[in-house]
């Protein structure tokens, strides 16, 4: 007899772990935690705090999401935002990122790209040049070659 049979590791394993009926998926749970809270970005708008309103709107991205509605509505939200600012306010709200930030503004703004909305392609046009002046080419390398998307 094979020496590996005798072993007696492999009864270390608790396969009721494993037990389907005993599952729980953890992004289930997460799910309502994930993505931008859409009251508080309506409270910056209404109050004209545009800065803000972006920068919460780009809290909490829901990356690695598998739940394809908190990503439409995460990206709704951001979309949104980016269509109320005005042309001469956003280098300012770009510039106020930081590298990371830069990169998660690209990818939503690609996003914004794939489901156009009435004049958003204009909108999602210019900012996508002023984040391409202040992240560079290597922005669009990361966002296009990135695992994570939104």
């Amino acid at each position: 007899m094979a020496r590996n049979t005798l072993s007696n590791r492999f009864r270390k394993v608790d396969i009721d772990e494993y037990d389907e009926n005993k599952f729980v998926d953890e992004q289930e749970e997460a799910a309502e935690q994930q993505g931008p809270d859409s009251g508080e970005v309506d409270g910056f708008i209404r109050q004209g705090d545009m800065l803000s309103a972006f920068h919460a709107a780009l809290r909490n991205p829901p990356v690695n999401m598998k739940n394809q509605a908190v990503k439409e509505r995460a990206q709704g939200i951001v979309l949104k935002v980016l269509t109320s600012f005005k042309s001469s306010e956003i280098e300012q709200a770009v510039k106020s990122l930081d590298r990371n930030g830069v990169d998660l503004l690209m990818k939503y703004i690609y996003k914004g790209f794939e489901k156009p909305t009435e004049n958003s392609s204009a909108i999602l046009l210019q900012w996508h040049e002023k984040a391409l002046a202040v992240g560079g080419v290597g922005c669009i390398i990361r966002v296009l070659t990135a695992r994570k998307t939104i």
